[in-house]
């Protein structure tokens, strides 16, 4: 470790890595660049946003054997949203990358492209959500075909601790993600090879490869809690329960630093509250307001995990005699978010997925060895939207969606120019749903067209409205019974099997779905 003292404060900031060419003073803000054998002010670097993320400066764990600790952070600011790029240095003395976006979590690490020959990399030009990229055949004899799941132009907005590159205000970043299974790549066109080409951008991308991860398997040390996290997160201190809508005054929920837009409900402005103040991005004309089943702030005990409403959009599905939903994002600290779907036909939970499903045809997709066959393309269009999200989304927003079925199961493939993103969602009970929220469902009913007591299950279950129904069939034959018992009684066994049976199939798959999505 090589200690120096900041030009600008006198404060000590620490080398801890050789490669390193740059640290930011975590006093002053300083941006330092190691020359030869000095260190270089180039001036103040902006403060990153304190969001929902629990990883900071000094935080470890363990990837592939290997112990590590984040040393550095840059955020990444595109139009929708913003993510974090923690810098990590193994215990080899070897520098990677652990993304956090959207609590969604994969560590790269630099690859020679020596290693690449036969491989031809796309340029940036023409790069869409979507596009495949081959990388030739895999040790099993697989082809390893990649496609692109994020093509993003994005601005460096703030960065702490110590870094490979030099990055400072007008920073661009032009990045595409790659995705196979658990397998992460990212082609990097903001290198410096871009200062010789025509239009700024890198002929030849620099690459990193990696897979996505869990935050709980790299065993994590030091993480920050969720008390911290609520406390500190966002620039709007102060304001973490309410913001004043700088458009109609209207009071806004929202949870400082786990979401960066809000959409008021009153005159449907969408704010921007990832900086210093909220900023109005555009101010919609009033439109009726959607009573929603579940209200913003309403909050689900989930394996003894509090989990908050804070987002919710209702979308519908271009076309004739098309279908609507409601889809709420809900949203705890250390656990992240996940949606919950209201549809005239029930409830489901989603979960956005960092193992992305094998689609080998256009008809199927695999995904954990199961099999699931598609059901349908749609667009699906935003109607309304209101409360804190943590990417931009309006109105209007249009969606290409295909879905495909296994059992119970759905995934669904979501996909614009710039982003696609795979989900699974499985049934949840009314009565599931209902526990989760206690007394908070809306008493009116939902706004897809049937209250949750539609597919809940009756209090005791269906077998205990077969046993009544059982006695009253008793009753009503109990003479024909005494005077006629063969028949009669025959007629009465086959009546209450006729009740229990299809009573205990009903009351055994609500309870199963129950229990696949109750953690």
């Amino acid at each position: 470790m090589n200690t120096v003292s900041c030009p600008s404060c006198g404060a000590p900031v620490a080398f801890r890595s050789a490669a390193s060419v740059m640290a930011v003073c975590a006093y002053c803000k300083s941006t330092l660049v190691k020359e030869a054998d000095s260190v270089r002010d180039i001036g103040r670097m902006s403060d990153v946003l304190e969001d929902y993320s629990p990883i900071r400066i000094d935080t470890s764990g363990t990837f592939d054997g290997r112990a590590f600790t984040v040393v550095g952070r840059i955020q990444l600011r595109y139009p929708a949203g913003f993510w974090n790029e923690w810098y990590v240095l193994d215990d080899r003395g070897e520098g990677a990358w652990l993304s956090d976006a959207q609590g969604l979590y994969a560590f790269t690490r630099a690859v020679d492209r020596a290693g690449l020959q036969g491989v031809v990399l796309p340029r940036c030009d023409g790069l869409a959500a979507g596009t495949p990229l081959n990388l030739g055949r895999a040790p099993d004899g697989s082809t390893r075909l990649f496609v692109a799941g994020d093509v993003r132009t994005a601005q460096c907005t703030g960065g702490q601790g110590e870094l490979p590159f030099t990055v400072g205000a007008g920073y661009t970043a032009r990045v595409a993600d790659f995705r196979r299974g658990v397998e992460f790549l990212t082609l990097d066109y903001s290198d410096d090879a871009s200062a010789g080409a025509d239009d700024g951008v890198a002929s030849v991308p620099a690459v990193y490869r990696g897979r996505s991860v869990a935050l709980e398997d790299l065993g994590p040390q030091l993480l920050r809690d969720a008390d911290t996290i609520t406390d500190s997160a966002g620039r709007l201190k102060g304001k973490v329960a309410n913001l004043e809508c700088p458009s109609c005054g209207a009071s806004i929920a929202f949870s400082p630093g786990a979401t960066t837009h809000l959409l008021c409900q009153t005159c449907h402005a969408s704010l921007d509250v990832a900086g210093p103040v909220a900023e109005v991005l555009a101010a919609a004309k009033r439109i009726e307001a959607v009573t929603p089943t579940l209200p913003l702030g309403a909050t689900a005990t989930i394996a003894s995990v509090p989990y908050t409403v804070i987002g919710f959009m209702r979308r519908a599905e271009i076309g004739d005699d098309a279908s609507e939903w409601t889809e709420y994002l809900s949203y705890a600290p250390r656990k992240g978010f996940f949606w919950l779907v209201e549809t005239a036909d029930g409830w489901e939970r989603a979960d956005v997925l960092g193992d992305w499903p094998h689609r080998y045809s256009a008809d199927q997709a695999l995904l954990a060895g199961d099999r699931y066959d598609k059901l349908y393309d749609y667009r699906a269009v935003v109607r309304y939207a209101a409360g804190a999200f943590n990417w931009r989304i309006e109105v209007g927003d249009v969606a290409d969606v295909t879905e495909f079925r296994h059992g119970d199961a759905k995934l669904a493939a979501e996909s614009d120019a710039t982003e696609l993103n795979w989900s699974r969602s499985t049934p949840v009970a009314g009565a599931e749903v209902a526990r989760w929220f206690g007394r908070q469902l809306d008493a009116g009913g939902p706004a897809s067209g049937g209250p949750p007591s539609m597919t809940a299950r009756p209090a005791g279950g269906y077998r205990q409205v077969a046993k009544w129904l059982t006695i009253l069939l008793l009753a009503v034959n109990a003479i024909p019974v005494l005077f006629s018992p063969g028949r009669a009684l025959v007629i009465v066994i086959l009546a209450t099997i006729g009740l229990y049976f299809p009573a205990w199939l009903m009351d055994k798959a609500a309870g199963e779905g129950a229990g696949r999505t109750g953690g």
